[in-house]
């Protein structure tokens, strides 16, 4: 599964936002800890999402 990502630079790092996912946003000081916790909060808002059928998570691209 694919999610696009907007990228926000700021003064003292990055912001970005899963627009499909409302509500999903992360911040880092650099471009690669911010796609790293993208990856991490993609994950939690799904995995919050899902119904507790024993579903699990196994990877997301981006």
């Amino acid at each position: 599964m694919k999610f696009d990502v907007i990228l926000h630079k700021e003064d003292n790092g990055y912001w970005a936002e899963v627009p499909a996912l409302k509500g999903c946003f992360t911040q880092g000081s650099t471009i690669d800890e911010v796609k790293e916790n993208v990856k991490e909060a993609i994950t939690a808002w799904l995995s919050v999402d899902l119904p507790n059928t024993g579903d699990e998570i196994i990877s997301v691209a981006l």
